[in-house]
């Protein structure tokens, strides 16, 4: 049982290490926004957030 726990807090340290290195090695490094508004890819497809799509819709009179 302890083994067990000790081996899955080792894989989960492993996997948070890994996915900070570009935090950690990189000057000014952050992580991207993960968020659609942000995306530049997403505006020029004209894709945007739910919130902000039920927002103009309810503007329109189109909620449905």
């Amino acid at each position: 049982m302890i083994r067990t726990l000790l081996f899955t807090v080792l894989i989960i340290a492993i996997c948070v290490a890994l996915l900070s290195v570009k935090v950690i090695f990189k000057k000014d490094g952050r992580f991207e926004s993960q968020h659609i508004h942000d995306s530049k890819a997403m505006q020029d497809r004209g894709i945007h957030c739910v919130m902000d799509q039920d927002r103009e819709a309810r503007a329109q009179n189109k909620a449905y």
